[in-house]
């Protein structure tokens, strides 16, 4: 399940961890592409990490504050501090690779 975070509820969310969350805004069109194959890989994780969206356009402060300068922005998080950070459309094979291969280091 994919939780759908706020500037209010943001700091808490990445608190703990892991937990990726992907910056996104509703005018992106890789974003729009993203959406579905982030979703679909929430279901492969589910009790390994935690799934969240983040819109940059309703919500600025947390995409600032993480110095997301290109959307989607996927960033990984652990105890509120980053991991890593996975900018730009990837498919779902390629998608899975990355976060693979950051679950592995955290």
């Amino acid at each position: 399940m994919v939780q759908q975070l706020t500037e209010q509820t943001f700091k808490h969310a990445i608190s703990g961890g892991p937990i990726i969350v992907d910056f996104w805004a509703e005018w992106c069109g890789p974003c729009k592409m993203m959406g579905p194959v982030f979703d679909e890989l929430s279901k492969d994780y589910e009790g390994k990490l935690a799934f969240a969206k983040l819109d940059t356009e309703a919500y600025p402060g947390p995409a600032q504050e993480s110095a997301v300068s290109g959307i989607p922005c996927l960033i990984v998080f652990k105890d509120g501090e980053e991991v890593d950070r996975i900018v730009g459309f990837a498919p779902r094979p390629m998608l899975k690779q990355k976060i693979d291969a950051v679950l592995a280091k955290v």
